[in-house]
């Protein structure tokens, strides 16, 4: 995860202070940021990000009822993660459910371990790369 300090021209601050009780400029172990998409006019994305404890993790959620497009999430994951590395969306047993918000996704990085990812070709054709 990039340094979230890098960040912090992103920072909503308002929500900081409602979230997390106080301002977190030039804090790189979490905070609150706010974006416009990329891909729908108008759409602001809420994310809450944090490190510690072995894992990477951001949240993400939108200014509409409705949880954030692929695209969107693919915005996210490349502003707060570097190229390099790899990152993942969870899809857990329902018995671990946990869902304090209907409409967030979630990235997370172990810090410690490498995601496993499949060969390229069971994804794909390399030339359909977009």
């Amino acid at each position: 995860m990039r340094r979230l300090s890098e960040l912090d021209r992103y920072r909503d601050l308002a929500w900081e202070r409602r979230h997390l009780g106080q301002v977190a400029v030039g804090y790189d172990k979490g905070g609150c940021f706010l974006l416009e998409s990329e891909t729908r006019s108008g759409v602001q994305l809420h994310i809450i990000a944090g490190n510690g404890m072995g894992w990477d993790h951001v949240s993400v959620s939108t200014s509409l009822e409705e949880t954030p497009t692929w695209a969107e999430m693919e915005q996210v994951k490349r502003l707060f993660f570097r190229d390099h590395e790899v990152a993942m969306q969870l899809h857990v047993p329902v018995s671990e459910h946990i869902s304090y918000h209907p409409w967030t996704l979630h990235i997370w990085r172990p810090h410690f371990k490498k995601l496993p990812t499949p060969p390229g070709f069971m994804v794909g054709p390399a030339s359909q790369n977009c």
